[in-house]
């Protein structure tokens, strides 16, 4: 059960010959990830979120609320990242929830549908306009994938040498 289980949560084990870095090194390369032109955040988790890091959509941030509202982005995306430097691994809890956009000036309110476990979501808008040729044609004006978060924390995690492992009810 343990492939099916792996592949199931998504967890993956770094290339064979890769050094693990210690854990400071790594939460280090995690918070590095951070950046004013990155949709996403990697801060030190509160104690009530049980965890080391906590990666999640700049949602609330107003410099990029209005790319999401604008968007009309309907989830939520949290990384919940537990540090374990006696297995050379990072224990991780994908989280999910609901949000609507309300007011004039749209502020997120969260639903109560809320999931947890491994999750991969993917929104994409698409209009139709008239062409070069005036036939009318679809045009993609929005793309949202979660693996834009999800890949650079994996990749930072696999190029230090620790295995990313998916779990689903405790960190």
């Amino acid at each position: 059960m343990g492939r099916f289980w792996d592949k199931y949560t998504g967890t993956q084990y770094p290339d064979s010959g890769v050094a693990p870095l210690p854990a400071t090194h790594l939460r280090a390369a995690l918070l590095a990830l951070n950046g004013p032109d990155v949709p996403f955040v990697v801060r030190d988790a509160r104690p009530e979120e049980k965890a080391d890091l906590v990666a999640e959509w700049r949602i609330q941030e107003p410099a990029w609320q209005t790319f999401f509202a604008r968007s009309q982005l309907d989830r939520q995306v949290r990384i919940r990242m537990r540090l374990v430097p006696e297995k050379h691994e990072v224990r991780t809890l994908d989280e999910q929830w609901e949000v609507t956009w309300v007011g004039t000036t749209p502020k997120v309110a969260t639903s109560g549908k809320y999931n947890r476990g491994p999750t991969t979501t993917v929104s994409k808008r698409w209009t139709n306009e008239p062409g070069p040729d005036g036939r009318r044609q679809r045009v993609q004006t929005f793309d949202f994938d979660s693996r834009e978060m999800k890949n650079p924390l994996r990749n930072t995690v696999l190029g230090a040498g620790w295995i990313w492992r998916g779990v689903v009810f405790k960190l």
